[in-house]
């Protein structure tokens, strides 16, 4: 667990990192062409310019900045040994709960409404779901959260193919939505 958080926390600050100086450098240059901007399609910029790019009035990549420390914090604690309380556990699994939530609803957001994909932001997807899966999974079976033992256990035997199958879903739903326009990509 602690190397999942870890290299996980890596991940998703990297992206995240790479979109807040792409957001600080088109807040300077309006011109700028972000680096992740390859074509209609695969590109930051239409997603970063729009509202849902803001969400709680700033770019939404300084909460990547500000939270996926904690993540790798969190990571380095299970490493070196630490075993944090039940109350830690309870806050940390809420915020990769809302970070869940949220990575989720901007996919459907970047997808059906701006119809736009962003790399970077598919990165930090691409660590913030297996992130609350598996500190999911971890509080279950510490009993850290209360739930049904088939339910408890269902959750801690598959988190890797709950966080497959979510990870795969996007990716269907990226490949029917964008069908008729992949031209556009290559």
């Amino acid at each position: 667990m602690g190397w999942l958080l870890l290299i996980a926390g890596i991940i998703g600050l990297a992206g995240s990192a790479a979109l807040a100086i792409e957001r600080i450098l088109l807040l300077e240059d309006p011109g700028h062409t972000p680096s992740c901007s390859f074509n209609p399609i695969v590109t930051c910029g239409t997603v970063m310019q729009s509202w849902q790019g803001e969400l709680f009035g700033f770019p939404n990549p300084f909460l990547g900045v500000a939270t996926f420390p904690v993540v790798m914090t969190f990571g380095v604690m299970l490493l070196a040994g630490l075993r944090p309380p039940r109350w830690m556990w309870l806050a940390f699994w809420g915020g990769t709960a809302f970070g869940a939530a949220l990575v989720t609803w901007l996919f459907t957001q970047s997808v059906y409404v701006i119809g736009a994909l962003c790399p970077y932001c598919m990165v930090v997807w691409v660590a913030m779901i297996p992130t609350f899966v598996y500190t999911t999974g971890y509080v279950l079976s510490e009993r850290h959260l209360p739930a049904p033992a088939g339910l408890r256990r269902a959750v801690v035997e598959n988190r890797s193919l709950i966080t497959i199958v979510w990870l795969l879903g996007i990716a269907i739903f990226i490949t029917v939505e964008f069908w008729d326009r992949w031209h556009l990509v290559f």
